[in-house]
Parts: structure tokens; sequence; C-alpha cells
């Protein structure tokens, strides 16, 4: 039986230092198990939607075996942060208590550079078609939410996927629509291999898969955004939206592999 994606929960013990690369000033913090990890909070800019969107996006790349640094729940305890100085920090503590996400920090690593280190047609084009899949604007050359780590590529940040979530009652439109954003993504010229990526990741996703995923989801988070009482209810939509856009797969490839063309 194969085995269904499970998430960790950790305790935050130390709030080590802002990083203000992000505009929802994650933080480098400690854990109760001895590591360290970027914390996303669940009290920043798009609150629980953007939290939503980073477990989804990161656990359905790790499904399709690309590398993301270990997803993990992060429980802030109330008491957390009172001591902080900052009151910016102070107030996001404070909005942050409870179950937040946090991703393992990966020590020494730096950020991709598309002038410096060249990409493999194949993983472009696996790193392409997943952020036309979870509609993520968020992967360009002023932004390309990638480290290189041990001289591998690494993903990070899909807090700004899922587009549809901003828009709730349009997500079967936004499932099914063209995604004309991707012709800005950093990967998109070397990506020459889409529809052999495209053949290979719809027979990986199918429905149990895509519901296992979407069943991490805590009940809180979904219910925080006020789209429904019923959190289960929530979940299904989620789910639904990543089968009908999987549906469209063969779609949203032509449109990426055409933008790519008029590129060379």
């Amino acid at each position: 039986m194969e085995q269904l994606p499970q998430l960790r929960t950790v305790n935050v013990t130390r709030y080590m230092q802002p990083l203000r690369e992000g505009g929802s000033l994650p933080a480098l913090a400690a854990a109760d198990d001895g590591f360290n990890y970027v914390l996303k909070f669940r009290g920043a800019g798009q609150r629980e939607k953007a939290l939503i969107a980073e477990l989804l996006g990161g656990e359905i790349a790790r499904l399709l075996g690309l590398k993301i640094p270990e997803l993990v729940f992060a429980n802030l305890d109330p008491a957390f942060g009172r001591s902080e100085g900052d009151e910016e920090i102070q107030d996001l503590l404070k909005g942050s208590q409870g179950l937040n996400l946090a991703l393992h920090f990966l020590s020494g690593a730096i950020n991709f550079d598309p002038l410096v280190s060249k990409v493999d047609p194949l993983l472009a084009s696996k790193i392409v078609w997943l952020d036309m899949f979870i509609t993520n604007v968020d992967r360009t050359f002023r932004n390309t939410n990638m480290l290189m780590w041990n001289r591998e590529l690494w993903l990070i940040d899909h807090g700004a996927a899922f587009l549809f979530q901003h828009g709730w009652t349009r997500w079967k439109e936004n499932a099914t629509k063209s995604f004309p954003i991707i012709a800005n993504h950093v990967l998109l010229q070397q990506a020459e291999n889409l529809t052999e990526v495209n053949d290979q990741f719809t027979s990986i996703l199918n429905e149990d898969k895509i519901n296992a995923i979407v069943s991490l989801i805590p009940d809180e988070w979904l219910l925080a955004g006020r789209d429904g009482e019923n959190a289960e209810e929530l979940r299904t939509v989620y789910a639904d939206f990543l089968k009908l856009r999987l549906s469209y797969a063969d779609q949203f490839t032509k449109e990426a592999d055409d933008a790519r063309k008029s590129l060379i």
C-alpha cells in the first residue's frame, strides 16, 4: 500500500531573526526537534491562504520528484514573543499563535541566479509544468524562489500559487482558463521537454494522491478565510480544483510550449 503524505509537528522554541527578503516577514526560528526552520506565519500577508498554497504546492512538487525542503507544522505558543522588542514583529507573533508552517532551513544555500547557473531542460520543464498546474505567479527573474544547495536546485515559496483562493466562487474558471503569466517564468526558455513531462506527471497524479495531499490542510486554516463554515466542503474545493486543472493539462502544456517558442 502506498504511504500517504504526512507532516511532522514541531514547537517553535526561539525566534532567531527576520528574513526580510519576503514580503510576509518569514523568520529563521529554532524548534524543539533541534533543527532550524524558515517559519511562515499565519498572521502575515495573505494569512492562512498563503500557508495553504505553500503546503499544497510544496507537497505536489515533492510527489512529482522535485526537491523541496521538508515542510512541517510549527506550533507557536501564546506566550512566545512577549519579549520581542520590535513592535511589528511582536504583532506578527501575537497574530500567529497556534499552527503555522515552516520549511527546513538549508544552511549555506544561495539564491538561484539564472545568469550563473544553467538548468537541465528536463528539470526546467518539470518546474514550469508544476507552476502552470498550481497557477504559481512567482518564479520570475525578479524573484526566482529557488535555491542552490549541495549543487542541486531546490524549490521554495509557493505561497503565491492557487490564485482562485482570492476569488473563491470562480474556482472552476481559474482551473480551466489560460495562464499567460507563464511567459515571465525564469526557466521557460530552457523548458524544451514539456510534452514529455506532461505525459509523466499526469500519469503520477491521480485522484487518490490529490485527495491525500489536500487532506493535510488543517481545518483551522480552511475556516479562517471565512469562505464557508464546513472545512470538509472547503477542502473538497481544493481537490476538485486540482482534478479539473489536471484534466486540462494538455491545454496548459501547449500554452507554455507556445510561449517558450515565442522567446526563441
